[in-house]
């Protein structure tokens, strides 16, 4: 009976010490590491994105003038005419109505002999090769988007193209919901090709970017009061190297960069501001790496950053300079 108690003893123990082992090496807490970003140079853009669908830039119901009786509809629905062109005329000789502009006889509703009414609408013209689209912009970004920006627009129906247009006005007053005002952009697409009104469409303003510019990841900027500084590494893959703090000046930014203006020169190391959990990470080196079920923390960041994007990686973005 003793033999048998001891060997049982020496089991439960030898169990409780394994899972200790396992549990011990599970269960590492997490703690800094050093990850580093390269100050890099290159364009660097600013840009406002938003969502809207196509319209078009003329479209106009047309009315009567008088109270009458139809001549002649000189035109059929479907029909392209051009400005000035006479679309109806009146048996009492008063003025024909003409086109406003150059486009397609959308609708006709009336015929030879109609009586009509001053004000009743008589038809429709709508030009389909101007087109616009309209993208609500938040109060905070609108003071930087200006008549004349540079635009893409991607259409839903045409993934694979990128069209461009122009900023041709920003409303005046805006609409408020939910807290927050925000306020129309109307866009001009230059060569709208195959695009149709009524079409979704993603839209990038650029309202500003500086070309070879040096640029760091937004996180790496830091304050200290009123001062703006970076960790400079003295190297880019040993962990544990020491830093130095620099004082730098920047300008615009974007999501993801930011510029600097002063402080630092291209190629140099900056650490970012990350934690690691080390149970998980896969592969050590400068911490980028990540092994299966690794996490990586931004601390007051957004998300993991994109180093050495070439050409500035401009992105779309409502921050301005900073």
């Amino acid at each position: 009976m003793k033999k048998w108690i001891m060997i049982c003893t020496v089991l439960v123990l030898a169990i409780g010490g394994c899972a200790w082992f396992f549990m011990k090496d599970s269960a590492e807490p997490v703690i800094a590491k050093s990850v580093t970003a390269t100050v890099e140079k290159g364009d660097l853009e600013v840009q406002i994105s938003g969502s809207g669908s196509v319209a078009a830039i003329n479209s106009e119901d047309i009315t009567s003038s008088i109270t009458g009786e139809v001549d002649e509809v000189l035109v059929e629905k479907n029909e392209l005419v051009e400005k000035g062109d006479e679309l109806i005329t009146f048996t009492d000789g008063s003025d024909p109505i003409t086109a406003p502009f150059d486009g397609t006889v959308t609708t006709m509703d009336v015929e030879k002999g109609d009586r009509v009414s001053s004000g009743e609408v008589l038809a429709n013209v709508t030009d389909y090769k101007k087109l616009k689209t309209t993208i609500s912009v938040d109060e905070l970004d609108v003071p930087s988007v200006k008549k004349g920006q540079t635009v893409e627009i991607k259409a839903g129906a045409f993934e694979d193209e990128t069209f461009t247009g122009e900023v041709t006005s920003v409303a005046k007053e805006g609409t408020y919901e939910n807290g927050v005002s925000s306020f129309d952009v109307t866009i001009k697409i230059d060569k709208p090709g195959d695009i149709k009104i009524g079409m979704s469409t993603e839209v990038c303003i650029l309202t500003n970017s500086v070309k070879d510019a040096l640029y760091v990841p937004i996180e790496a900027v830091q304050m200290d009061g009123e001062e703006k500084y970076v960790n400079i590494q003295q190297s880019g893959t040993a962990e544990g190297t020491a830093s130095t703090k620099k004082a730098v000046e920047t300008g615009i930014s974007n999501d993801r960069y930011i510029e600097i203006t002063s402080g630092l020169e291209e190629g140099q190391f900056v650490s970012l501001p990350i934690t690691i959990n080390e149970s998980t990470t896969g592969n050590g080196g400068n911490g980028m790496g990540r092994g299966q079920g690794g996490e990586i923390r931004m601390q007051g960041g957004s998300g993991m950053p994109s180093v050495g994007m070439p050409n500035g990686g401009g992105m779309p973005s409502s921050n301005g300079g900073q």
